[in-house]
C-alpha cells in the first residue's frame, strides 16, 4: 500500500458489540433512567409518572415510555373503563436493571459531593432503595 492509502470508502467498519455501549444505548435516552427508577417503586399510571418525571413534557415521556415498552422493559396495561386507565410497571427484565440503576446513584452522589454539589433530582426522593 502507498502512502496516505487506507481501507476503501466503501468498507464498513467492524462490528463491534460492546456491552456498557448496549446498556448506554437501552437507558440512555433523555428519561429513561428516571422512569425506570420511579417504577422500582411499583406501578404507576401516567399521571403519577408526569408529576414524578417532572422535566419531561407528555410527549417525550410517551416517547420514552414507548421505547422502554419496545425494548421489553416495561409492561403497559390499559383497563378497559372511561377515561381510560393505563399503568406501566417493570418487567422482569425491567427489574433487573435497579443494580445498575442504583449504582449510578451512588456513583453519582460521590460526584456530586466531590464538586460540592447537592444532589436535588427526581431521584433524590427515592433515597430509601439505597
Amino acid at each position: 500500500m502507498k502512502s496516505g492509502q487506507g481501507a476503501r470508502p466503501d468498507t464498513p467498519p467492524p462490528v463491534t458489540h460492546c456491552p456498557v455501549e448496549a446498556t448506554i444505548n437501552l437507558i440512555g435516552g433523555t428519561y429513561k433512567s428516571l422512569i425506570l427508577w420511579r417504577l422500582t417503586d411499583g406501578t404507576m399510571r401516567f399521571s403519577q409518572l408526569r408529576t414524578e418525571v417532572t422535566c419531561a413534557t407528555p410527549k417525550m415521556l410517551t416517547q420514552q415510555l414507548r421505547e422502554l415498552e419496545k425494548d421489553g422493559f416495561i409492561r403497559r396495561t390499559v383497563y378497559p373503563v372511561v377515561p381510560p386507565k393505563v399503568e406501566y410497571s417493570l418487567t422482569t427484565f425491567g427489574k433487573s436493571i435497579k443494580p445498575v440503576l442504583k449504582a449510578m446513584f451512588k456513583w453519582g452522589t460521590g460526584y456530586l459531593e466531590k464538586v460540592g454539589l447537592e444532589a436535588n433530582c427526581s431521584m433524590v426522593t427515592s433515597r430509601s432503595k439505597q
